[in-house]
């Protein structure tokens, strides 16, 4: 998102509320936050309106949630969220946590690793075994437009253990142009 959402307050049972913020581009500082079953749920800090909810799978007990951007109305620009689990299985050490956000399906590259993802899918891709002397690798996206494939991105990363990437393919809605958001965390 060009703009993270307006500043939000996460309240759990009896009312406990917990400030939260959201950046752009960058994981924001883990926060601990409060569901109610398996709900979670964000309104404004300044309005105290609904911003954002979402269901968590009941098996897990760390998240990630990515906020996405929907619709926008005379009200201002509506929520998503994107829940992924915070896990060995999402985030292989040292590894990337790949989503298509796309209508069609991607293929990338990262290191020897060479994958086709449909839409709407998530893969937990390991660190590459085959690092330069820089400890980098290739990675490369493309992807399917009607019969065509179209690169979007292609380039090296640093993979150093204790270091994570979250990569999300999505067409860019001013410009209709494939794009790759890379966020890199350091857990």
């Amino acid at each position: 998102a060009e703009s993270p959402p307006p500043a939000l307050l996460n309240v759990g049972e009896g009312n406990v509320e917990v400030e939260c913020v959201v950046n752009t581009d960058v994981p924001s500082d883990g926060t601990e936050c409060y569901a109610i079953g398996n709900t979670i749920s964000f309104i404004g800090a300044s309005d105290r309106k609904l911003i954002a909810k979402a269901t968590l799978p009941a098996s897990g007990n760390a998240f990630i949630l990515l906020f996405l951007p929907g619709p926008k109305s005379d009200a201002g620009p509506s929520w998503g969220i994107y829940v992924v689990e915070d896990t060995a299985k999402s985030f292989p050490y040292g590894g990337a946590y790949v989503v298509n956000f796309h209508k069609q399906d991607i293929r990338y590259v990262i290191g020897e690793h060479k994958i086709v993802l449909n839409p709407g899918k998530s893969h937990g891709v390991v660190k590459p075994g085959k690092l330069d002397n820089f400890n980098m690798a290739p990675v490369m996206f493309e992807f399917q437009q009607e019969e065509n494939w179209k690169l979007a991105k292609e380039t090296s990363l640093r993979f150093l253990p204790g270091s994570r990437y979250m990569m999300f393919a999505y067409l860019d809605p001013a410009s209709n142009q494939p794009r790759i958001t890379t966020c890199r965390d350091v857990k």
